[in-house]
């Protein structure tokens, strides 16, 4: 339980045209209680009556300000600095208007920023999904336990956590060093923001609370910057933020955060537009080729060094090699988290593991030495619905020799519940060599048992010395594998399944139980077809 801290503290909320969820956030900022001295709500020139709405909160609370531009900024950096030119704490936080602060947010923030003298204090950010209300942690690894950072350098992946919104900064700090956000129109502003904080060298105290929910809404009529991924123009900016926050820290002397920033940008942001390629069309593909090979050209020997084997460096190598888009199925597989490297395994002349045999300059030799439970295994499944119960039929493949070396004996497989992130099913099964290069498992799956919803196949391969390496499985397609399907069910009546490829290849399943739920699929159907 967290002591109650002074009135230090000042929450800017920025909104634009968002009447239906900005009065949640002021109030999640207004009940941290009163370590919060004030609420300064920037609107952003709404035409949807948030002003309005903000101004009948300021009146009947007396901690709320309210500044209204009066010309779009376009942009959420703008709003931002205005609210950071406004504040008066010794402290500040930022709250984007779709969002909330959890109870006791400020005050561990806060206790940690003054225990420890820190310029900033920051916690843990969680993504909830919406409507469902699953959560998932954001850079959850970071904030496992309480810790300070007396220089940033000391733990690099904190460039990986780049949002502004988790934390507590002291406001001097900020002005001082001249922190402000990119004005305007100036997508992923959070990026270019933190890189200059880190490039002041601040001393950082991170905490395990929970500090921030985050809220998805894949279904509203306006994406938010992170979800609206469909235009060429949101990977351009992208790059953009990535190369300005390179720029920032290496200008600084900050040269190991710079490192990790690139890492960051093959690990993170690469890997997850790769596997969305798929759904894009050819001139998108060609842009996007076309924009990325120009950036990692950026990239000097010292960036390709570290962790050579990190799926994120294979992948920017292939982009490198080829001037046109290839490979795309596969490149999706390998971005996949965890990684799949699928078939073909090719060799060069030498004999050395290369991407493709027309691509021998893209070697996959550090495979060669890396302990088995760290290779992107590939296993591929196929499940056949059943009135008693699926049968999944599963295929472990071999990496050049590396599989039998270590003597895979078992796979632990499970579901996962999209949804709610319930987990449902364990069971281990035997895998037995089949053909050459290949192990076998079965098992079946109890479709009653699991229900109405979306669920996602989990395994782990267990080997003999007693390692294990977690998977995800590769639906297998053609032949009317991936396909709706109605079963009888004595528990529910009637069970409409369907198996299908996530955008990153991943095996999953929708289950509809009953007369019921089986009419509602279909009439989401029916409704997206007329559309």
């Amino acid at each position: 339980m967290h002591v109650h801290q002074p009135s230090l503290v000042s929450v800017v909320v920025i909104g634009y045209n968002d009447a239906a969820h900005i009065a949640d956030a002021v109030r999640s900022a207004l009940a941290q209680g009163p370590a919060v001295g004030e609420v300064v709500a920037v609107d952003d020139c709404s035409t949807d009556g948030t002003f309005e709405l903000l101004s009948r909160l300021a009146a009947a609370e007396p901690r709320v300000r309210v500044v209204r531009h009066e010309k779009n900024s376009g942009g959420c950096g703008t709003p931002r600095n205005t609210g950071l030119d406004t504040v008066t704490s010794p402290y500040v936080m930022f709250l984007d208007s779709d969002d909330v602060l959890p109870p006791g947010a400020v005050d561990a923030l806060l206790g940690a920023a003054r225990e420890e003298q820190a310029e900033v204090a920051s916690g843990l950010c969680v993504r909830r999904e919406l409507p469902s209300g699953r959560e998932v942690p954001w850079q959850e690894r970071l904030y496992r336990k309480s810790a300070v950072l007396t220089r940033p350098e000391r733990l690099p992946r904190i460039v990986y956590d780049t949002l502004c919104v988790n934390k507590l900064y002291r406001t001097d700090f900020l002005r001082e060093h001249s922190i402000r956000f990119p004005e305007g129109r100036f997508r992923y502003e959070d990026f270019v923001f933190t890189a200059r904080v880190l490039a002041a060298g601040p001393r950082i105290a991170l905490v395990p609370d929970r500090v921030y929910v985050w809220h998805v809404r894949r279904s509203a009529g306006h994406l938010s910057i992170s979800l609206d991924r469909a235009a060429i123009d949101n990977w351009q900016d992208r790059i953009e933020a990535s190369r300005t926050a390179h720029a920032i820290l290496l200008n600084a002397g900050r040269k190991k955060l710079a490192r990790a920033a690139r890492a960051k940008f093959l690990n993170h942001e690469l890997r997850m537009y790769v596997r969305e390629l798929s759904l894009r069309d050819a001139e998108y593909r060609r842009a996007w080729w076309t924009h990325t090979r120009a950036y990692l050209g950026e990239y000097d020997a010292a960036d390709w060094e570290v962790d050579p084997a990190a799926p994120g460096r294979l992948l920017a190598r292939v982009i490198l090699a080829s001037p046109e888009p290839r490979d795309l199925p596969r490149l999706k597989e390998f971005a996949a988290r965890p990684a799949r490297l699928c078939p073909p395994y090719a060799r060069d002349e030498h004999g050395t593991p290369v991407w493709a045999e027309d691509l021998p300059q893209v070697t996959l030799e550090p495979y060669l030495t890396r302990p088995a439970h760290l290779l992107p295994l590939a296993v591929d499944a196929e499940l056949r619905p059943r009135a008693r119960g699926g049968l999944l039929r599963l295929r472990l493949h071999e990496l050049y020799g590396r599989v039998a070396l270590a003597d895979p004996r078992t796979l632990e497989l499970w579901w996962r519940n999209r949804e709610t992130g319930l987990t449902a099913q364990r069971t281990a099964v035997p895998l037995t060599p089949a053909t050459a290069g290949i192990w076998s498992a079965g098992a079946v799956v109890n479709l009653a048992e699991l229900g109405s919803g979306t669920w996602d196949l989990y395994g782990r391969v267990c080997f003999a010395d007693g390692t294990s390496r977690t998977v995800t499985a590769h639906a297998r397609t053609g032949a009317g594998r991936l396909c709706r399907r109605v079963v009888p069910s004595v528990r529910h009546g009637v069970l409409l399944v369907q198996s299908y490829a996530t955008h990153s290849g991943a095996l999953s399943l929708r289950l509809a139980a009953g007369p019921g739920g089986v009419a509602s699929v279909l009439r989401s159907r029916l409704r997206r077809l007329l559309h």
